[in-house]
């Protein structure tokens, strides 16, 4: 594996465990309904956020009724912080960035989440500064498959394509990657263990393996 010239970090699966414990929120809350949501079903929503397919919308129309979204989801996210509290950062992702650094190597991040909840934890985690750059969806780009964040967080790293990588946890992640034409590692969270990663360049079990191949 070439050794690339500037990383671009997805988020969510990534460098934190988050997709796990939103997920964990909606299948509590679906259960409360008496309804079940599994991951084959939330799939469209990894890597892209809610844009392409929303579960609020699909309990609403497994139940028939309307909800205060602005109370479950305020409900939900206690739950998710909860679930969060004692968690850090992905195994590997340290030592991750701590080689980029030795290496001179800059990192950015781009991701289909907000920028509130992505700078919100890279602040929390106290890494927000180690970043040459953030992209969010709520900056004016699109979610990934569309390969605007990468190409946006590309041109703020000002390295040819093929010096850079992107490390990403979701299917719609690594489309957006292809789309972008920037080489791809994927890196499967449990939420995306049995997604289709064929369009990645790489495939590794964890940040610690891409890092040896490094």
């Amino acid at each position: 594996m070439k050794a690339p010239r500037g990383i671009i970090f997805d988020f969510d699966g990534v460098m934190v465990d988050t997709e796990w414990a939103i997920f964990q929120s909606w299948v509590r809350l679906f259960a409360r309904e008496g309804q079940e949501i599994t991951i084959a079903t939330y799939a469209p929503c990894l890597g892209a956020g809610y844009s392409h397919w929303n579960p609020a919308t699909h309990l609403e129309k497994l139940t028939g009724r309307s909800y205060d979204w602005a109370a479950e989801d305020a409900r939900r996210k206690a739950e998710i912080d909860a679930d969060l509290a004692a968690g850090g950062l992905m195994p590997g992702a340290r030592e991750l960035m701590d080689w980029c650094h030795a290496h001179h190597i800059p990192m950015v991040v781009a991701s289909s989440s907000s920028r509130r909840w992505v700078e919100g934890w890279l602040r929390r985690l106290g890494i927000y500064d180690e970043f040459a750059g953030v992209f969010t969806r709520t900056d004016g780009y699109p979610v990934k498959p569309d390969p605007a964040l990468f190409l946006a967080a590309q041109a703020c790293l000002g390295l040819a394509k093929e010096d850079c990588l992107i490390i990403e946890d979701s299917e719609n992640g690594t489309i957006a990657a292809q789309n972008a034409g920037i080489p791809c590692a994927a890196v499967p969270c449990r939420m995306t263990e049995q997604s289709d990663f064929s369009r990645a360049a790489y495939r590794f079990r964890s940040l610690r393996e891409l890092r040896e191949a490094m």
